[in-house]
C-alpha cells in the first residue's frame, strides 16, 4: 500500500474526479450506461477508501 500521505491524497482525488467524470458521461444506453455507472461508483469508493486509510 502507498505509505506517503501526499501521494495517497493525490491518487484519491484523481480517482474521485475520474469516477465523477465517468458517472457524468455515462450514456443512456441500458447496458453500457449501467457498466459505466458501476465503474464510476467503484472508482469513487476506491478513492474515498484510499483517502481515509491510515
Amino acid at each position: 500500500m502507498i505509505k506517503n500521505p501526499r501521494t495517497r491524497r493525490i491518487l484519491s482525488l484523481g480517482l474521485l474526479i475520474l469516477g465523477g467524470v465517468i458517472l457524468f458521461l455515462a450514456p443512456a444506453n441500458a447496458w453500457a450506461g449501467a457498466i459505466l455507472v458501476a465503474l464510476g461508483i467503484a472508482l469513487e469508493i476506491a478513492g474515498i477508501l484510499l483517502g481515509h486509510r491510515k
